[in-house]
């Protein structure tokens, strides 16, 4: 009996131990680089990384795009192109992802947005911030340290500690884990407005965990879209998606050049 439970420690400690060491790989699923001829891009060069920037229209106002975990974010261009025809948007490729080189973790996907946020501070009026899924917590925590315009969460959380944890109920994820994206311990600070759209048919990221962010932004402006039918993967297809964003950020002619 001494000998079976011993058996089953070691197999949960290996798991565990695999967990550690494989947790990035199981939170980070860089995409393939994408060559559009027609699309601007631009490299941002870091000092251990250079990334690649999609660039779209051109506007005084901009919008900086993070995307989920997963997202090619030039799957977006032919749709942003439209729906913001009137800004200037970058859509950032993280370390790992599109061309970008580096490896991805918490604190250089969110050094990387606070540089190159600095860099184009001075070439636009303003600046809004859209962030989804894994965006969001890339999004929140920028919005915190820079003076970002208006804020977009698509399919936000309150941090991946809390999620990985509904995941993973039998492991003790909050002491194993790395990159932890707490918006939580930074979403009281946030004083500008926010427009967060909830998935409810949501899996990968249950809308408790959205509802539990927007709790805390009790110091911004906030309004909350939640989608019925919508899931993870899909909620920017919906035409409500589209159309709370774009009735959320000012019109560009509104912002002073």
């Amino acid at each position: 009996m001494l000998k079976f439970i011993a058996l089953i420690i070691g197999i949960y400690g290996l798991m565990c131990g695999l967990l550690y060491v494989k947790q990035r790989g199981m939170l980070y699923f860089p995409t393939a680089e994408v060559e559009r001829a027609e699309t601007r891009s631009f490299w941002f060069e870091r000092a251990d990384a250079r990334l690649k920037i999609w660039q779209l229209n051109a506007g005084a106002p901009a919008i900086l795009y993070f995307g989920g975990n997963a997202e090619s974010v030039d799957g977006n261009i032919d749709a942003f192109r439209t729906w913001f025809a009137g800004y200037t948007v970058y859509l950032v490729n993280y370390r790992g992802y599109g061309g970008s080189s580096g490896q991805p973790t918490e604190s250089a996907l969110v050094g990387d947005a606070l540089a190159l946020f600095d860099h184009l501070s001075g070439e636009h009026s303003r600046i809004h911030v859209i962030g989804r899924s894994l965006g969001s917590g890339v999004a929140v925590q920028l919005a915190a340290q820079r003076p970002v315009g208006r804020l977009v969460l698509i399919t936000p959380f309150d941090s991946i500690e809390n999620v990985a944890s509904r995941h993973y109920p039998l492991f003790p994820v909050r002491w194993l884990i790395k990159d932890r994206f707490d918006s939580l311990a930074v979403a009281g600070d946030l004083k500008n407005p926010v427009l967060a759209i909830i998935a409810e048919g949501d899996r990968v990221i249950p809308s408790e965990h959205s509802l539990n962010l927007v709790a805390t932004l009790d110091r911004a402006e906030v309004e909350v879209i939640s989608l019925q039918q919508a899931s993870h993967n899909d909620v920017m297809g919906y035409r409500q998606s589209q159309r709370a964003i774009q009735d959320f950020l000012p019109t560009p002619e509104a912002i002073p050049r």
